[in-house]
């Protein structure tokens, strides 16, 4: 099944002419915007690339396919209108486990929105770890749909009887304390924070052997000031001079005053975001759900990650 999403990316690529430029309009990196136009190839089963060391040229499948693509996602948002209305106010009921930051920051923003009446949902809601939630979706289970996320390829496992769907990417950021005086903007590189404090994960979780290996290949040997699993502890505590740290986007929707952002090149990891579904459980109502989360996703993303603090 394509997946509305990639189509919604591809009408990007080929209005702007590239993955880079189409990531930085939609704020996914441009890896990600790859991977959603291999995996869209795959589901319609034809070439939509001509990919070389520079550049990306869409071929005619591609130009045909964007065209249409316009006209298939408003077909799919008027047919949920016309369900709605001729179910006269009945509702799908949705049981979905989803993790903290998500469930903070992007779900009530949905919920706030004007097209949460039409989508004709009953939310049942399970906030909890990816492990926590996932677990639900095994036989018996309490949920129809986890939305989890996966850092590097630390080890996520879910029954066979699941659909994977690629929701976003929540890319993490340095944050120091804007008492050391470093502007944001300004141009670091990872090695010049080895001697700074740190605040990092608890040793021996799957995130923290993935930030280790991260900050190793960038030459970058942190002296831990704190341990902290949880962000918005640790923006706290850097906002107050402990420490720097390294918090995705999200987190950062309501930062403290008392922190710098910046974008260090060398240092690139993300937190890959997908909604896991029982194939039995799949309707328009849920993908045009998990669609309009995800437009809301990226919009949070862009907004919180490099402005000033409100």
């Amino acid at each position: 099944m394509i997946n509305p999403i990639h189509l919604k990316t591809l009408m990007e690529v080929v209005r702007r002419g590239s993955f880079a430029a189409a990531a930085t309009a939609l704020g996914y990196t441009a890896s990600a915007v790859s991977q959603q136009m291999s995996a869209l190839e795959r589901d319609a089963g034809v070439t939509l690339f001509h990919r070389s060391a520079r550049s990306v040229l869409p071929t005619d499948a591609a130009m045909v396919m964007s065209r249409h693509a316009a006209k298939v996602l408003t077909d799919i948002d008027a047919l949920l209108a016309a369900s709605t209305r001729t179910e006269h106010g009945t509702s799908q009921e949705l049981r979905l486990g989803i993790f903290p930051s998500l469930a903070t920051y992007v779900l009530p923003r949905l919920m706030r929105s004007a097209d949460w009446p039409a989508l004709g949902i009953n939310l049942h809601v399970s906030v909890g770890e990816p492990q926590q939630t996932i677990s639900g979706l095994r036989i018996g289970g309490e949920l129809d749909v986890a939305l989890v996320y996966q850092v590097g390829q630390s080890g996520l496992a879910w029954p066979h009887t699941v659909n994977r769907q690629w929701v976003g990417d929540d890319n993490f950021r340095v944050v120091l304390p804007k008492s050391w005086g470093i502007r944001p903007g300004a141009k670091i590189a990872a090695a010049q924070l080895s001697d700074m404090p740190w605040i990092m994960h608890h040793p021996g979780t799957s995130d923290a052997t993935v930030i280790e290996r991260l900050f190793a290949s960038c030459n970058l040997h942190p002296r831990v000031a704190a341990y902290s699993d949880d962000f918005n502890a640790s923006l706290q505590l850097a906002s107050v001079g402990l420490g720097a740290a390294l918090v995705p986007e999200l987190a950062l929707t309501h930062r403290p005053e008392g922190v710098v952002v910046l974008d260090v090149p060398e240092i690139r990891l993300a937190r890959n975001i997908f909604a896991l579904l029982l194939n039995d459980r799949r309707t328009a109502r849920i993908e045009v759900f998990m669609d309009k989360l995800s437009g809301i996703l990226g919009e949070t993303t862009r907004s919180s990650s490099l402005d000033s603090p409100s």
